[in-house]
């Protein structure tokens, strides 16, 4: 009987040291940010769409932390010091490297830049209203030889969240008409849910037939009113 007790208070005093480890866990206090870039300028995504993977190295519970970018193409993780594997994922709208893997030493408050391919950029965007309609110029670029095009779109939303997942008009351009280096337009009739408001924001998205992502331009806040 007394060993029967005697086992019981150190299980339950095991189980009080467990917790006093847990609520004594310090928080990682180092910030890993960076951009995914091309040419040395950000590319712009859907919000929580393409994403990273960091894994560490050397832990009994190694497991990947799922790092989302920004639609500006910004990322940002809370992590503790160490050395990470940063590794670009597949299904974004950029050719896959040799190596997808990038070695990042964590110290502090760290930045850094992921360099990618995309499959094609969108350049020169400018957005015109005239009346109810919003007109949209740009140039569709093929970075990639072998790429072909699987969409463009014109997107106009009431958030500044506007994507292929959120948006209020989505209009697709006729790809027979879209000659890369050469200016290409869409235009966009204003739905009722929209011509109302003070301003619409706006973007323009091309997709390769080898992804399920697009190449997103940053997005324009125009004036209705």
């Amino acid at each position: 009987m007394k060993m029967k007790f005697l086992s019981l208070l150190v299980a339950f005093t095991s189980l009080l040291v467990v917790g006093c480890e847990y609520d004594n866990f310090e928080a990682p206090k180092s910030t890993l940010s960076g951009r995914v870039v091309y040419e040395g300028k950000a590319i712009g995504v859907r919000n929580n769409g393409p994403q990273l993977e960091l894994w560490q190295d050397g832990y009994p519970l190694r497991s990947k932390i799922n790092v989302y970018f920004d639609q500006d193409g910004t990322f940002s993780a809370s992590l503790f010091d160490g050395t990470y594997k940063l590794v670009r994922m597949g299904d974004s709208p950029w050719l896959q490297q040799a190596t997808d893997t990038i070695i990042v030493q964590v110290k502090g408050n760290t930045a850094v830049d992921v360099p990618v391919t995309p499959y094609f950029t969108v350049t020169n965007e400018s957005f015109q209203k005239n009346n109810n309609n919003i007109t949209a110029n740009f140039t569709v670029n093929r970075i990639v030889g072998t790429a072909n095009l699987g969409a463009v779109c014109l997107y106009l939303g009431k958030s500044i969240l506007t994507d292929q997942v959120r948006q209020e008009l989505l209009v697709d351009a006729n790809l027979a008409n879209v000659t890369f280096g050469q200016q290409t337009s869409i235009v966009g009739v204003l739905p009722d849910k929209l011509k109302n408001l003070d301003y619409v924001y706006a973007r323009i998205g091309v997709k390769s037939t080898l992804s399920g992502e697009y190449y997103y331009t940053a997005v324009q806040k125009i004036a209705l009113k």
